[in-house]
């Protein structure tokens, strides 16, 4: 029997277990499979982990749905921080959040003693594309590239986690089950890819649809926002400095994109806890 949480960004869900106390499931990466299927398990874009850590408030340990491990989830780490924040581990104002791609900054959003809501620093955009990896060589910031069968014009971004913006017209009207896959197993990423679909609609406005590695597509995505702010921002779309707003299947982020590192604020919201079985 596993105690848990069900909590979402935007849509974006996860299960999340509280292993404060030291206890860390046996198969972290099979329980992630069955725990997020939405007909058998729980129902998830993945399991969360929440564990102790000696470098910062909590560890967030973070696995997609196929049981492969993460190294960073934006709207998952909001919702670690509403957490351990609405379950006293760290009742304060500024929390810290470690994880595969370093310690995270969150300020909470409280309201009448509850945390709704974070604006995390992400850290610094890097748009080297061999931090993903990928094999294209130099900076691909608005270039098009053959890749998942066609050409696109692309921009690469690491925020900690492997990104491909990708340009287009109209995002809604993307059959992203077929064109998703492409892109995420494309020999260009030889660790598969995280993929956002963009298109600037206004004055520091985008809307986005996201196909997550190891997930499929997904409600919202807070690293992938970060990555195509970033991308937009490099490309003279939008202004440093300025908070470009997300439009997302699953609600709104707002991201704030600076030379030195990038911003994002949104809500993390608590669905309901529960104690799963297993088979």
């Amino acid at each position: 029997m596993i105690k848990f949480t069900k909590m979402h960004g935007c849509g974006n869900d996860y299960v999340y277990v509280d292993c404060m106390d030291g206890n860390i499931p046996a198969d972290p990466n099979g329980l992630s499979v069955k725990i997020s299927d939405r007909h058998k398990g729980v129902g998830g874009d993945g399991l969360v982990l929440i564990c102790p850590s000696q470098k910062a408030d909590a560890f967030m340990r973070m696995f997609n749905a196929d049981g492969s491990e993460g190294r960073m989830c934006g709207n998952a780490i909001r919702c670690v921080g509403k957490f351990v924040y609405d379950h006293g581990y760290a009742k304060k104002d500024v929390i810290f959040i470690e994880t595969l791609s370093g310690i995270k900054r969150l300020e909470m959003k409280t309201e009448n003693g509850v945390a709704v809501g974070a604006r995390v620093d992400m850290g610094p955009a890097s748009f080297d594309p061999a931090e993903l990896p990928a094999t294209i060589t130099g900076e691909c910031v608005g270039k098009t590239v053959k890749v998942a069968g066609g050409e696109y014009k692309i921009a690469l971004v690491s925020m900690g986690n492997p990104h491909c913006v990708v340009f287009c017209d109209d995002p809604d009207a993307l059959e992203l089950d077929k064109i998703g896959p492409k892109f995420e197993h494309d020999p260009i990423f030889p660790e598969g890819v995280n993929t956002e679909f963009i298109k600037k609609t206004g004055d520091n406005k985008i809307r986005m649809r996201t196909w997550e590695r190891g997930s499929g597509e997904t409600w919202a995505c807070g690293t992938g926002s970060c990555a195509a702010v970033s991308a937009c921002v490099k490309l003279g779309l939008f202004k440093a400095g300025e908070p470009v707003t997300v439009s997302l299947l699953g609600g709104e982020l707002s991201i704030l994109y600076t030379n030195e590192t990038v911003y994002m604020t949104g809500e993390a919201v608590t669905v309901s806890d529960g104690t799963y079985y297993g088979e």
